[in-house]
């Protein structure tokens, strides 16, 4: 039996996702897809546009055969951690092959150019302290670094995809996991494209957003590039973004000491500071991150630091945890992936969770209070995210 890995957001599921999954299942000659999808706030730090049971769902009625939820622990974090808790989840429920969408490369290049990485991570670890510029962003210096030193690493890592991917390829190499990989190239639109063509059947997922945020926009979703369980949920929901948190950060921030505020996960040494007076005359998300952002530090960066100057998690707190998985939280199946649960339930090593109880909450405190929070933005038309939930079955 063939069983095929994908990670994703699907923020939103839209016709781009259907082919991968599509193209995943074909390419792999997969008996199962298995989805580890990010919870109610993703890898860059920004809240889910919907939930992530509306998002699951759309999966599921769209190829998907299992979905089952990053923890939020290695959810919104820099792409190597991400990578590691996804890969973690993956390994865990026996998948032979890992898809994922890229801008350039094979499957077979994303594996060579981790297994050099592994060999010379010391020489490229002194490398980047030598040579980064402190104008640029981390993801800049450290594919500006291996393009000019270590040319053997072919790949395009400027590109999110590809930075993503090849984070997973490190994780997989590096942990020696019997994953392989395939890769399917992105189809008609690019990651950060904000604008939807009047022609085709897919675009991005930033440009879907930035159309559906748009006020002077008519919001007729019928003719938007996904599919209709998405339109639905699209047109029956609240549509959550960062704004719809920003009174909350900005009390966290107002009334949260210099001290304290320097403690927190991603916060670096003296940014507190800036954090503290930028905060006073933000009015809105946008704002407070313009504000914030330097040549050096990003956008998604900063997005990811609210994210936890917002849960007021600390550096160590988030450290401690991040070492290992600690349960794979199911979302929703279909025939074929509960015939694959019964098949390897007994094999796992972690807990394998289908409803909060007394019995396990207490593994799943942070993403409890993550979907909490996350609910904030509606507490009327956002469901509760965890307790008194089960997986979908489609």
């Amino acid at each position: 039996m063939k069983i095929c890995g994908i990670v994703a957001e699907y923020n939103p599921f839209h016709n781009g996702h259907l082919y991968q999954i599509e193209e995943a299942r074909k390419k792999t000659d997969a008996d199962v897809v298995i989805v580890a999808m990010s919870g109610n706030f993703l890898q860059r730090g920004e809240p889910a546009i919907l939930d992530k049971w509306q998002r699951a769902s759309a999966a599921l009625r769209n190829g998907a055969d299992i979905v089952v939820e990053i923890p939020a622990i290695y959810s919104v974090q820099p792409a190597d951690i991400f990578a590691k808790g996804a890969v973690l989840l993956l390994d865990q429920l026996g998948v032979d092959v890992l898809s994922f969408g890229s801008e350039s490369g094979e499957g077979s290049d994303f594996i060579e150019s981790a297994n050099i990485y592994q060999a010379k991570e010391k020489e490229i670890d002194q490398l980047f302290k030598d040579h980064q510029e402190h104008q640029l962003t981390y993801a800049k210096n450290m594919s500006q670094l291996l393009k000019q030193y270590i040319p053997e690493i072919k790949l395009d890592l400027t590109q999110p995809n590809n930075i993503l991917g090849f984070a997973y390829a490190k994780e997989i190499v590096k942990s020696n996991r019997a994953i392989a990989i395939e890769t399917v190239r992105r189809k008609s639109s690019q990651y950060h494209d904000e604008k939807i063509q009047e022609t085709g059947t897919i675009a991005s997922a930033t440009a879907i957003r930035k159309w559906l945020f748009d006020s002077r926009k008519s919001k007729n979703t019928e003719t938007l590039p996904f599919p209709e369980e998405t339109n639905r949920s699209l047109q029956e929901s609240k549509l959550v973004n960062w704004d719809d948190f920003f009174p909350y950060l900005k009390y966290r921030v107002m009334t949260t000491s210099l001290e304290e505020l320097s403690s927190i996960y991603l916060m670096e040494k003296g940014l507190e500071y800036r954090v503290k007076s930028v905060i006073k005359t933000a009015d809105d998300m946008s704002s407070f991150l313009t504000g914030l952002k330097t040549k050096q530090l990003s956008w998604t960066r900063l997005q990811r630091l609210s994210f936890y100057m917002l849960l007021n998690q600390k550096k160590k707190e988030i450290k401690a945890n991040i070492k290992q998985l600690g349960f794979v939280r199911l979302l929703g199946f279909n025939n074929i992936g509960q015939r694959y649960l019964s098949q390897i339930k007994r094999e796992l090593t972690v807990p394998l969770i289908t409803n909060i109880s007394q019995k396990n909450n207490d593994l799943l405190d942070y993403d409890i209070m993550v979907g909490d929070v996350y609910k904030l933005a509606d507490s009327h038309r956002i469901k509760s995210q965890d307790y008194r939930r089960k997986p979908i079955k489609i």
